[in-house]
């Protein structure tokens, strides 16, 4: 499907900039937050933003590579774990909760049939990629069709009133997509890319590598053609952030990206539309191999840098507190005039 990401109107950037910086603080004492501010106010085109139904969607899915020993964990964990999001237990739950965030569960291609639930979304693609150390994960139509739904997914949502959207996944395998992913769209070498995923000791990282960089030699995928890469050694569920992902920038909703599966998507997605990372906040640096790298590519500047390295969403979950306070402190902080307060002078400067 087509998308059309604009730049976000910078009509606006000089007013917002004078706003922020006439805030009684000195210049730039809010750091990243004023940074945040002033993107907000631009993707909303006003000097008063606001967030609006707060939407967490985690995708699900599940991997053919993990019968190549790519994951400590067997593939029944990616069902498992869904099960515990919808009985509310999991870290994503807690932090959505605490936030007053929506968390909705997509099932994009988990092996296992669900029951039906409040908060689950049926959408699955498949009943899991197949493993693609030896054959593309999914068929290029398997690819659009995730991407098609994840667009729509995102504009019930915005439609719902929703202007701000965090994306969090589960699939045991998918540190191997993320991986493989990352290294061909930004030309590295797997070594620089793969990390221990869910806890792989050195024997099982050193093995985890050998197959990545063997199904990689298999494909010889090119850096400028991002959607077979994603149909390659991508995921169900990354395939349908990617198209989520792109649904919201093109709405002007705010993107709060997680970790390094979910800014792998990104990667995937910035490629189709490069104007989409002026939407988003990066809620954290992941503790795992990669993502900083990754981060330092697309030069973006997480708020949070805690040594997470769960998935779920649960960095963007995090993160959103300090988006808020963004909003915030634009909105609601004293300006020197209104306060009464000096601004600096070029008297007494060393003071």
């Amino acid at each position: 499907m087509n998308f059309n990401i604009a730049q976000p109107n910078q009509a606006l950037k000089d007013a917002l900039v004078h706003k922020i910086n006439q805030k009684t603080k000195p210049l730039g004492a809010l750091g990243l937050l004023e940074s945040v501010a002033l993107q907000i106010g631009l993707i909303q085109n006003t000097l008063m933003p606001q967030l609006s139904k707060p939407t967490l969607l985690v995708f699900a899915g599940d991997h053919g590579v993990v019968a190549a020993g790519v994951s400590p964990y067997p593939q029944a964990v990616t069902a498992q774990m869904v099960l515990n999001f919808l009985r509310g237990g999991a870290a994503i739950n807690v932090f959505a909760r605490q936030n007053n965030m929506q968390l909705r569960i997509v099932d994009a291609g988990v092996n296992h049939v669900f029951d039906d639930h409040t908060d689950l979304i049926h959408a699955k693609v498949g009943f899991g990629t197949r493993n693609f150390l030896v054959e593309p994960a999914m068929t290029l139509a398997q690819c659009e069709q995730a991407l098609a739904t994840g667009a729509a997914l995102v504009e019930k949502e915005i439609n719902a009133g929703s202007n701000v959207l965090g994306f969090g996944e589960m699939g045991i395998g998918n540190t191997s997509s993320a991986s493989c992913l990352m290294s061909v769209l930004c030309n590295l070498p797997i070594e620089q890319c793969v990390g221990r995923g869910t806890g792989f000791d050195d024997a099982g990282l050193a093995k985890k590598t050998t197959t990545l960089k063997q199904a990689l030699a298999t494909h010889q995928l090119k850096n400028d053609a991002a959607m077979q890469a994603l149909a390659t050694v991508g995921g169900f569920e990354i395939a349908m952030m990617v198209g989520a992902m792109l649904a919201a920038a093109q709405n002007k909703a705010l993107l709060l990206i997680d970790g390094f599966i979910a800014t792998s998507a990104l990667l995937v997605a910035s490629r189709l539309q490069p104007n989409i990372l002026q939407y988003c906040v990066f809620a954290h640096c992941s503790g795992e191999a990669g993502h900083r790298q990754l981060l330092a590519y697309l030069e973006a500047k997480p708020l949070l840098d805690a040594g997470l390295r769960l998935g779920e969403g649960t960095g963007a979950a995090l993160a959103y507190p300090l988006v808020q306070a963004a909003v915030n402190f634009l909105n609601e902080m004293a300006s020197f005039e209104s306060a009464g307060v000096s601004e600096k002078s070029d008297i007494g400067a060393e003071c």
